[in-house]
């Protein structure tokens, strides 16, 4: 018997499921469902991706300790993914004791291999936010092919791969500020030592697509190869390094590492033996990911595989995006769709379906267009496939089937020598070629039933047993058309073995059919696609942007506020003009001992332009919370002694009696140093 062990990409503890990200665990849980219903051995491994800098970002900025904000993010993964009947035989963490035990045992092989290197680093850093910044806070300009706006460590237009501090013009997404370039002592992996083994694993045609292989080859196994920087220094959310005190694992490190702790936590749990799953030659080992993530996956994962002495992966299966309607998904347009949103207005079968019946075994990027969607679930899942059920259970629910299979034209001997073609193409990964041999053996069986017409055959009572003769043939076909796609739709499965009374759990029931036995009471087993529910999805996913936001009603304002403070004398223009109100940054805020209303502020003007002002807005604003947030400065008012120090300006701010106080701010794009006119 084989023995599979697979796993998805981790998702990361950052973010909720999207309709994007679905592609990878629905082609991963489909292709792990045939492996089953074909009597493999197969194990589906998983765990939430939970180290890095924006782990520890957004726990700050939602002011929740990063162990909380994980543990909230991982059950709303196992919601999202059970929503949409993805199983998986464990999911863990890679916050979790295994994954790093397992951290350790890899960073020891490194050594020894002597693949560890230290030098200095020069880096960037937001003196802002308080942190150096990963390669997914810094954009800028690609410094291969000049587009703008691509992340630190990857050029999403050519594909180019560079540091952080290549990119022309880059900006920290923390703060939107330029950041500065500091140094700190890194810790890399030389994988250039094994480009020989990368070589041969890469480009022996057994482990990854052709395209990919050819990738790898004309991007990076051409030249020597980069070292991997795999240190990050504190503050950094994960594993500090043992031998490497205020350093921590990069979470590119420890993210596929969690692939074999959650293989740990599994083996513990079962009671199996960790070897027989990671070094043992028996036992394949396949990973699913997004073509964003090659890179790692190909050349730095088996690396450390090979290094640390664990089994090499036995196939990398590589997808493309997903685009909807051939765009990129869109929050304003409603096409950014969370997995909830989706699942709160259409069933996950449909999804599942058009998926599965657009992919390939290649790297193509597949398009998700809702007019189509909606066409293809009502014609081939609706017209075709249930529309065999509905036509003939209704008719056998007092007869049962036939207790001899009836003469049909060698109809379920075909279907029955389609399963090899379509276990070919499950096993390739070429679900869409699987999918459209299952729609032409449906096709064929709905033109029998259509000539036989069993609606007139229960009409007349002399022909009850070529009524369920009928019947039995129908059934037949469709309950063969629902285990080969029982690994797509396994709730339609379930249904026809509560149909048919008998379970659906052996890809070799296709080969024989069901015999004399009671046909249970025909229940709805798929809906038609309604637009309206996809419209709704996609108002329901719609986040406007404040240019597209709708006008509110105009609010009717009394004058009180007037009256209390009435204006002041008319001024002249160029009297106004003098006031130089720029934009700036609150860089740091801190309460002023002995003051009872002043806080202290540092404000940023852009580069290296400063002013120290004192407000007295203590009590009102929280120092902390107004660290990173725009306000307006007089910025050229003289300085003025105060007994706790100089203020070098004054921040705007509203109010009136009683203590209130609005800080005023500039719209969302504005700069620090721009001037308000």
């Amino acid at each position: 018997m084989r023995r599979i062990l697979v796993t998805s990409a981790l998702p990361y503890a950052n973010g909720h499921i999207h309709i994007g990200h679905l592609v990878e665990y629905l082609q991963t849980d489909i292709w792990v469902r045939f492996q089953k219903l074909r009597g493999r051995r197969c194990v589906y491994i998983c765990a939430d991706d939970t180290h890095g800098t924006a782990i520890m970002i957004r726990a700050r900025q939602e002011d929740l300790g990063e162990e909380e904000l994980i543990a909230r993010m991982k059950r709303a993964h196992i919601d999202d993914f059970a929503g949409f009947d993805i199983e998986f035989d464990h999911y863990g963490s890679t916050n979790s004791q295994a994954t790093r035990e397992v951290c350790g045992q890899v960073w020891a092989a490194l050594r020894k291999a002597g693949l560890i290197e230290q030098r200095e680093v020069t880096q960037l850093y937001d003196a802002q936010a308080g942190t150096f910044l990963a390669d997914r806070f810094v954009r800028g300009t690609c410094l291969k092919c000049n587009s703008p706006n691509q992340y630190g460590d990857s050029c999403d237009r050519c594909g180019a791969h560079y540091s952080p501090t290549d990119l022309i013009d880059p900006v920290s997404t923390l703060s939107n500020t330029k950041p500065e370039i500091r140094t700190a002592d890194h810790l890399f992996v030389n994988i250039e030592k094994l480009h020989g083994f990368l070589d041969d694993w890469t480009q022996g045609g057994k482990h990854l697509q052709p395209e990919v292989a050819n990738y790898l080859k004309g991007h990076f196994l051409c030249e020597p190869l980069r070292d991997w920087d795999v240190s990050r220094p504190a503050p950094y959310f994960g594993f500090e390094i043992p031998d490497s005190p205020g350093n921590y694992w990069y979470v590119w490190f420890d993210a596929p590492i969690g692939y074999i702790g959650s293989t740990v936590e599994w083996c513990r749990k079962h009671d199996e033996r960790f070897d027989d799953w990671w070094r043992c030659p028996e036992t394949e080992i396949h990973h699913f990911i997004g073509k964003d993530i090659t890179y790692f996956h190909t050349l730095f994962w088996p690396a450390m595989l090979k290094a640390a002495g664990f089994s090499l992966p036995e196939k990398v299966h590589i997808h493309g995006f997903l685009t909807v309607g051939g765009e990129k998904m869109s929050k304003s347009k409603g096409t950014f769709i969370r997995a909830s949103t989706y699942l709160d207005h259409l069933a996950p079968a449909y999804l599942r379906y058009y998926y599965a019946s657009k992919l390939t075994a290649r790297m193509d990027d597949i398009d998700l267009n809702f007019e189509e969607f909606a066409a293809k679930v009502n014609a081939d899942m609706v017209g075709n496939i249930v529309n065999l059920a509905s036509r003939t259970a209704r008719f056998a629910e007092q007869t049962g089937l036939s207790a001899e299979y009836p003469d049909d034209d060698g109809l379920f001997d075909k279907a029955a020598a389609d399963g090899q073609a379509i276990a070919e193409a499950y096993e390739s990964g070429d679900f869409a070629r699987a999918i459209r041999i299952i729609m032409v053996a449906g096709d064929r069986a709905n033109q029998y039933v259509e000539q036989q017409a069993p609606w007139n055959l229960r009409k007349d009572p002399t022909k009850t047993d070529r009524l369920r003769d009928v019947c039995t043939v129908g059934l037949n076909l469709f309950r063969q058309l629902a285990i080969y796609l029982a690994p797509v739709l396994p709730r339609l499965a379930r249904q026809t073995s509560e149909l048919l009374g008998e379970k659906i759990e052996s890809w070799d029931q296709s080969q024989k059919p069901l015999l004399g036995t009671p046909v249970g009471k025909f229940e709805h087993m798929m809906r038609r696609v309604d637009p309206r529910q996809v419209e709704a999805m996609v108002a329901a996913g719609a986040e406007p942007t404040e240019d597209d936001s709708p006008p509110e009603s105009v609010p009717f304002d009394n004058d009180a506020p007037l009256l209390a403070e009435p204006l002041a004398e008319t001024i002249g223009f160029d009297e106004f003009a003098k006031v130089d109100l720029r934009v700036a940054r609150v860089l740091s805020a801190e309460d002023v001992p002995g003051a009872k209303k002043l806080l202290k502020l540092t404000l940023g003007l852009g580069g290296d332009n400063r002013r120290e002002v004192f407000a007295g807005i203590k009590g009102v604003y929280k120092p902390e919370k107004l660290v990173g947030r725009l306000v307006i400065c007089a910025a050229n008012l003289a300085p003025r002694k105060m007994k706790f120090g100089t203020s070098e300006g004054m921040i705007v701010a509203a109010g009136g009696g009683g203590g209130e106080v609005y800080l005023l701010a500039p719209d969302h794009g504005a700069k620090p140093g721009q001037r308000v006119h």
